[in-house]
């Protein structure tokens, strides 16, 4: 994939990757499953990253006071980066998949930053507010998981940012009620105020208001060109790292469909996707994963999230990091049986007039 310039043996043990793998699988059980549509070699140091990714979120949210424990996961967060980390099976991963990929350190420290905007309780004043709040706790998982890839071009890390960022916006519009429960709001408040919504009264009793229905569907729109737009860039990945992000995409944007379905209340109840529908989205993935085709300019990053971008650009110029092209290989067996599959079941569907 590119050069390691020589580099030191990993410090992680197989029991430790087993107990990142085993971590996630208790405790994130959506990424657990997701995971196992991607090839072992970008899994593997996903669930290592992922597991003190999720971590630092625990030691963050739980914290009385975020500040110190910010303090305290940066410095591990440094540690790791020196290869001199604290005796954790996750920090001892995370070292080796750091270093392996050439992670550079703005990134994962930017998505520290973003666990403690959560914990303080932070509100966003603009639509830019709340992209920036995005980039942080899901675009840099976006950059991070492209660079496991071996992906690093400035214009596929933009659109990579761009599908992190929507994903977390489908999160917003989805959660509205069950946040503001908590005494969260992620909704811009400016959007709040010029609808005639008072955010703090509205938190005091967050019922639905057909008012605040339209800026929820309004924030879902948002979300769609960050889908449109990362699609263009999903041509630039391995081919067999293609469907798994096809997924995500499609699965997140139908979340925001089924909030709208439902006129953007998402206090009343809480919007599902079935498990038939992430079936048929799962093997439309890979119908648009084998047919390829070359990648499309969706435009720079979005403003919020160049930053990424100029990071991984300022490592590789710095460290000489060199990406190289990895080359197509054909889709497996399985993937190609699935095609066959949703082909003929689109054909049904097409003979009965149903979608």
């Amino acid at each position: 994939m590119m050069g390691d310039g020589g580099m030191a043996p990993g410090l992680a043990t197989r029991a430790d990757l087993e107990a990142c793998r085993e971590a996630i699988r208790v405790g994130s059980r959506t990424f657990h499953a997701a995971s196992f549509l991607l090839p072992i070699r970008v899994r593997e140091p996903a669930l290592s990253l992922y597991a003190f990714c999720r971590e630092a979120d625990d030691a963050i949210d739980t914290a009385s006071d975020p500040a110190p424990a910010l303090v305290a996961l940066t410095d591990r967060l440094q540690r790791a980066y020196r290869r001199e980390p604290i005796d954790n099976a996750a920090d001892r991963a995370l070292a080796d998949v750091v270093a392996r990929f050439h992670v550079p350190i703005d990134i994962p420290a930017a998505l520290l930053e973003g666990f403690a905007w959560d914990a303080e309780g932070r509100r966003y004043e603009e639509l830019s507010d709340v992209r920036a709040y995005a980039t942080r706790v899901a675009g840099t998982v976006g950059v991070m998981m492209s660079l496991l890839m071996g992906v690093r071009a400035p214009h596929a890390l933009a659109r990579a940012a761009d599908l992190g960022i929507g994903m977390q916006l489908s999160n917003i519009a989805r959660d509205v009620g069950e946040d503001a429960r908590m005494g969260r709001i992620y909704l811009p408040l400016r959007w709040l105020r010029e609808a005639g919504i008072d955010p703090l009264l509205w938190l005091q009793r967050p019922d639905f208001d057909p008012r605040l229905g339209r800026l929820v569907d309004r924030l879902v729109a948002e979300a769609e060109q960050l889908y449109s737009r990362a699609a263009s860039g999903v041509a630039e990945l391995p081919v067999e790292c293609r469907p798994a992000i096809h997924a995500a995409r499609l699965m997140y944007a139908q979340i925001g469909r089924e909030v709208q379905r439902h006129g953007g209340d998402s206090i009343s109840s809480r919007a599902v996707v079935s498990a038939r529908r992430k079936l048929f989205l799962l093997l439309q993935a890979i119908t648009v994963s084998s047919h390829g085709g070359p990648p499309l300019d969706a435009g720079p990053a979005l403003p919020e999230a160049a930053f990424l971008v100029e990071a991984v650009v300022r490592h590789d110029h710095q460290h000489g990091v060199v990406a190289t092209h990895l080359g197509e290989s054909l889709l497996t067996r399985e993937f190609s049986l699935a095609l066959r599959a949703f082909e003929r079941l689109e054909r049904m569907d097409q003979r009965s007039g149903t979608i």
